[in-house]
C-alpha cells in the first residue's frame, strides 16, 4: 500500500542487528516472515512502508510481496529502531532503571521519552492527549505562542521568569500606559481638528450651504466600506498570539485533545508547517486517539455475526437448513482443530484446504443419498 498513514511497526533485531541499517516491518510480516525472530516493538509510525525483504534485509526475501523496491526514502528512522528511547538512549524495558517512571511518544519526532526527562513533571495522565518534546519546541519554535493559550501546564510551579523561560512580549507600566493614553489623545484631538478643517474646505455641492445628512451617510458609507474590507482579510491565528505577551521555555508541552484544531491554516502558516515538514500537525485524524478509535470501531464491526445478518435475510425454512449446515461446519473443525492441539503442532494453510475438501466431499455424500417427498 505504499506509506501509510499510520500504522504498527516492528524491527528485527534477528535480521537487522546493531550496526546494520535501521529496518522497519509492518504487523502483517512480523507473523509472516519472522514469526521466529528475535523482534521488539516500535508502536505507531506515520507515512512509513514496511522495510521486510528490501535491500536491508540480506537473506531475507518477502513472503507475502517478494518484489519489493531496494529502499523505501520517504521512511524516517531514529534509535527507537535499535531498541533505544529517549535523550537517555536506553532499552525499554530498561533491567537496570529502578525508578517506576511512564513512557510519553512525542507527537512530532515519535520517540518515546520518560517523564522525569521531559524538562518539567507531566499533568496527570488524563489531562492531556498528546506531548511536544523539548527538542521538538525548538524545532517548531511557534507552538509557544499557541502553549500559553492552549496547552496543559505541567506539574511544576513557574518560579522566576529567569529560571522558567524568556519573556518575548513584555506589557507596558501604568504610567507608560498613562503617557500613551495621553499621547494617543493629543493626537485623536489634532486629528479631529485636521477633519473639521477638511470638512470646512470642503466645495459645497449644493446651490446653498453643505448638507450634513449628506456628509454624514457618505462618511458612514466609507466607514462600512473599510470594515467589510478588513473583515474580508484572512486573519493570521498566530500573529494575533504572537502579538501578546507569552513564554518561551525550555520543556516540553503537553496539550488537550482539540488543540490540533486551534492551529492557524493561513496560507502563510501552511507554507510554514510545509518548510518544518509538520504538515501533520493540522490533521486531527493523525493522531494515535483517532486511529485507536477507528481500530476500534472496527473491531466492532468484525464482531458483528455474519450468521445472523445472514439469517435475518431468510425465509423460516432456509434459517433452519442453515443453522443445521452450520452447525456441522462449526463440530466438524472443532474437532479437526483439536487434533492439531493435542499434538502441538502448527495448522497449516495446506492443512485447512484438506479439510474443507474432506467437509465438502462428505456433503456431497449425505445429498446424494437424501431422499425427498413431496405431500
Amino acid at each position: 500500500q505504499g506509506a501509510v498513514k499510520r500504522q504498527p511497526l516492528y524491527a528485527c533485531s534477528t535480521c537487522t542487528p546493531p550496526g546494520a541499517e535501521p529496518a522497519g516491518i509492518c504487523l502483517a510480516c512480523s507473523y509472516e516472515c519472522h514469526g521466529t525472530h528475535r523482534l521488539f516493538e516500535l508502536y505507531t509510525k506515520r507515512n512509513f512502508r514496511c522495510d521486510c525483504g528490501n535491500s536491508k534485509f540480506k537473506n531475507l526475501q518477502c513472503k507475502l510481496l517478494p518484489e519489493k523496491g531496494k529502499v523505501n526514502a520517504g521512511n524516517k528512522y531514529n534509535d527507537n529502531f535499535y531498541g533505544l528511547y529517549c535523550t537517555c538512549k536506553r532499552p525499554y524495558p530498561d533491567p537496570e532503571d529502578e525508578i517506576p517512571d511512564e513512557m510519553i511518544q512525542c507527537i512530532v519526532c515519535e520517540d518515546w521519552f520518560h517523564g522525569r526527562h521531559l524538562g518539567a513533571v507531566p499533568p496527570e495522565s488524563g489531562d492531556f492527549h498528546e506531548m511536544v518534546c523539548q527538542a521538538c519546541m525548538k524545532h517548531c519554535h511557534f507552538l509557544w505562542a499557541y502553549a500559553s493559550q492552549l496547552a496543559v501546564p505541567p506539574l511544576t510551579k513557574v518560579n522566576s521568569l529567569e529560571d522558567e523561560g524568556i519573556v518575548l512580549k513584555v506589557e507596558e507600566s501604568e504610567e507608560q500606559k498613562k503617557e500613551i493614553k495621553k499621547e494617543s489623545g493629543v493626537e485623536h484631538q489634532d486629528t479631529k481638528e485636521e477633519k473639521q478643517t477638511e470638512q470646512f474646505n470642503e466645495p459645497s455641492t449644493s446651490s446653498g450651504s453643505a448638507c450634513p445628512e449628506v456628509k454624514c451617510l457618505f462618511s458612514d458609507l466609507l466607514i462600512l466600506i473599510q470594515v467589510v474590507t478588513k473583515s474580508e482579510e484572512p486573519v493570521c491565528k498566530l500573529k494575533e498570539l504572537q502579538s501578546k505577551p507569552f513564554l518561551k521555555k525550555d520543556t516540553a508541552t503537553f496539550w488537550p485533545s482539540n488543540w490540533r484544531s486551534k492551529l492557524c491554516t493561513c496560507e502563510g502558516c501552511l507554507k510554514m508547517y510545509s518548510d518544518l515538514e509538520v504538515q501533520f500537525l493540522t490533521d486531527e485524524c493523525d493522531t494515535v486517539l483517532a486511529y485507536e478509535n477507528k481500530g476500534t470501531s472496527d473491531q466492532e464491526t468484525d464482531r458483528r455475526d455474519p450468521l445472523m445478518d445472514t439469517l435475518n435475510s431468510m425465509n423460516r425454512v432456509q434459517q433452519v437448513e442453515l443453522i443445521c449446515e452450520y452447525n456441522d461446519l462449526k463440530t466438524e473443525l472443532t474437532d479437526y482443530l483439536r487434533r492439531f492441539a493435542d499434538e502441538g503442532t502448527v495448522v497449516k494453510r495446506e492443512d485447512i484446504q484438506h479439510f474443507f475438501e474432506e467437509f465438502q466431499s462428505r456433503k456431497r455424500r449425505r445429498t446424494n443419498r437424501m431422499q425427498y417427498y413431496c405431500s
